[in-house]
């Protein structure tokens, strides 16, 4: 199994190669990305392991795109998101994370 920064790496390559990291394709890809979290979405409410795996890869593969294509790159994305949550407080209430 390759580790997530070589998959990010492959990923931003083959992107890179079919013409599609430019700026102004970011409004359809957030829609590529709307529509993979939905299949995600469907694949949990059907317990299809194989599915939810799929669409989560799929979803990471369209986030990533999408970072790149705003100038963004995905760990800086993702490292950001760590320093907010990191020290939250809160606890989870029927299911859900309710922050303090």
């Amino acid at each position: 199994m390759n580790n997530f920064d070589e998959l990010i790496t492959n990923v931003i390559g083959w992107a890179d190669d079919k013409g599609i990291l430019v700026k102004d394709n970011a409004p359809k890809q957030m829609l590529k990305v709307l529509e993979e979290v939905g299949e995600t979405a469907g694949a949990l409410l059907k317990d299809n392991k194989d599915e939810i795996v799929d669409g989560i890869g799929d979803s990471f593969v369209t986030l990533i795109i999408l970072s790149m294509q705003l100038g963004l790159h995905p760990s800086e994305c993702l490292d950001a998101a760590w320093n907010e949550i990191k020290d939250r407080k809160g606890k989870t209430k029927n299911g859900v994370f309710i922050k303090e």
